[in-house]
């Protein structure tokens, strides 16, 4: 058992009790735990611009929420979030806003999420209790350290540098969701020190987590996004395995000058021939071996995630392998508890859009139905369209379980890249600004033997640049997207492939698809399934 980890562990679940018993009482009375929490948080922000513009202090229940506020996407809120950006105090809600955060947008490249104290209470409000209820289902994984996958800073504030006074962009790893002391226990227990954020380069960003991860025997609990994550984690080991051994061995780092100076101390560690010598007859390739203790895997389960959530699940039959819940920069839309996924009801305050239009609220939901998500957080976003789309499965006690479908309108997310067709159409028909397109281009998804990507279909009559021309800028463009750029950086997703489709070909294919030419509505983005040359189905 590894002391610190252990204490560290057990110090911040202690800290997590409180959260963990509002929710479980919570669970058996969801509109009451949601109207409540909506009232403290519209007398919390009643002065703020937005508070006032939309007078808070008169709302007196749900009904007079949704007369006063409308509802709003990124779109409506984007002026509110640039005054934010330059530096403006209680414009969306009441409080230092500590940072915003990049998130791919459903209509252009990037969103920019407050966050701010009131919003690290939500997170809290829901980590808490879903790690509560795992260590019950798991005791030991409080025993050892914890590996909270860490993504390098590789989004780029801004061209410009940022006026005195403005609001960062970005944020500094999991644990910052927690915020104040939760978060510095969370960090105690971590096998990966957050600082391997500040690697831009890409082998040594593998190298470094594979070093930290091998050093610890005792580790307990995984934590990714994408399954795939994984996969690129074990494949980095091989080609530098022994290198790897020889660095656990000795204590030394090799990969040193990656890091900030001031960084560099917690990453070398005392010798230690025996690992090393343990890890050198395991080998390279039987990487469940490489922790024995290892207990919880937990990563994305649903939609394009689910192969291989069922991939390591297979690999790993003596691991629990728990499937995440739906969260989103903005907001925790459900949680693992026990086998299902209830709703967050203390962390934020929810709506639902269902088929027909009309607004349900979290109490008023039916088995088997889908809805879209609507969301009111502590960080300011009022009413927001979250964009996902959601299955009531059941109930736990008398909230909601709830299974993510994906994302509204078309969206290809094979690597958590979330790229949509506005955004893609945009990109694409920006390659011709001189006003003479092609008469047919799309992106296409492709998946196939664990690799991903993206191709780009075009049609013969516009290919008066080089292919490979054409690709980089394409990507370029893409790379707009953050987690698109991201995933690309990580090698989750292969290079663009640019593919010439005959032009005919691609005319015919629309006419069969949608009658006449004239008609015809072809998707900019085509996911991994659909038709070859992107007609819109019927």
């Amino acid at each position: 058992m590894s002391t610190g980890a252990a204490l560290a562990n057990t110090l911040w679940l202690g800290r997590s009790l409180g959260s963990a018993r509002r929710f479980a009482r919570a669970l058996a009375d969801p509109r009451a735990a949601q109207e409540a929490w909506l009232q403290r948080q519209l007398a919390r922000h009643a002065t703020s611009d937005f508070g006032r513009a939309h007078d808070f202090a008169a709302i007196r229940n749900p009904a007079d929420f949704v007369r006063r506020v409308p509802l709003a996407d990124y779109a409506g809120i984007a002026p509110h979030i640039e005054r934010i950006r330059r530096g403006d105090r209680d414009v969306l809600s009441c409080g230092r806003v500590t940072h915003l955060a990049p998130t791919s947008g459903s209509t252009g490249a990037r969103k920019l999420i407050p966050f701010s104290a009131s919003l690290q209470q939500g997170f809290s409000a829901a980590v808490g209790p879903w790690m509560l209820d795992l260590a019950r289902r798991q005791p030991g994984i409080t025993g050892g350290a914890a590996y909270w996958a860490v993504s390098p800073v590789s989004i780029p504030t801004d061209e410009h540098p940022a006026p005195p006074g403005a609001i960062p962009i970005g944020h500094a790893d999991d644990a910052e969701y927690l915020g104040g002391a939760s978060a510095w226990l969370v960090r105690r227990a971590l096998a990966v020190p957050a600082t391997l954020r500040h690697v831009h380069d890409v082998r040594a960003f593998w190298l470094l987590t594979l070093l930290a991860l091998l050093r610890q025997r005792d580790l307990r609990l995984v934590s990714v996004w994408h399954p795939s994550f994984l996969d690129l984690l074990v494949g980095a080991a091989a080609a530098d395995w022994d290198e790897l051994l020889e660095s656990v061995s000795s204590g030394a780092c090799p990969w040193l000058h990656a890091l900030p100076p001031d960084a560099r101390n917690e990453w070398r560690a005392p010798p230690d021939p025996s690992r090393a010598a343990e890890l050198r007859r395991t080998g390279a390739s039987d990487w469940p071996r490489w922790w024995p203790r290892l207990l919880v895997v937990s990563c994305w389960g649903e939609q394009a995630a689910e192969p291989g959530w069922q991939r390591l699940r297979r690999r790993l039959p003596h691991v629990l392998v728990q499937a995440k819940g739906l969260l989103a920069t903005e907001a925790v839309v459900t949680i693992p508890w026990g086998a299902q996924k209830p709703l967050a009801v203390t962390s934020h305050y929810f709506e639902f859009v269902d088929q027909r239009g009309e607004l349900r609220g979290a109490h008023e939901l039916e088995r088997g139905r889908r809805y879209r998500v609507v969301v009111t957080n502590g960080g300011g976003l009022w009413r927001y369209r979250l964009g996902d789309v959601v299955e009531c499965t059941g109930w736990v006690r008398a909230t909601p379980s709830l299974r993510f479908l994906g994302r509204e309108g078309c969206v290809s997310d094979l690597r958590g890249e979330k790229l949509n067709d506005v955004f893609v159409g945009e990109a694409l028909r920006a390659l011709w600004p001189a006003g003479s397109p092609p008469s047919y281009v799309a992106l296409r998804a492709r998946e196939g033997d664990g690799a991903a990507g993206y191709d780009l279909l075009v049609s013969d009559d516009a290919l008066t640049v080089p292919l490979a021309d054409l690709g980089a800028r394409t990507e370029a463009a893409l790379r707009a997207n953050p987690h698109y750029a991201l995933a690309r950086r990580l090698g989750q997703l292969g290079a663009l492939r640019v593919i010439p489709v005959a032009a005919a070909r691609a005319r015919d294919e629309l006419a069969a698809h949608r009658g006449r030419l004239g008609e015809a509505k072809p998707r900019m983005l085509l996911r991994a399934g659909d038709g070859a040359h992107g007609g819109e189905h019927p």
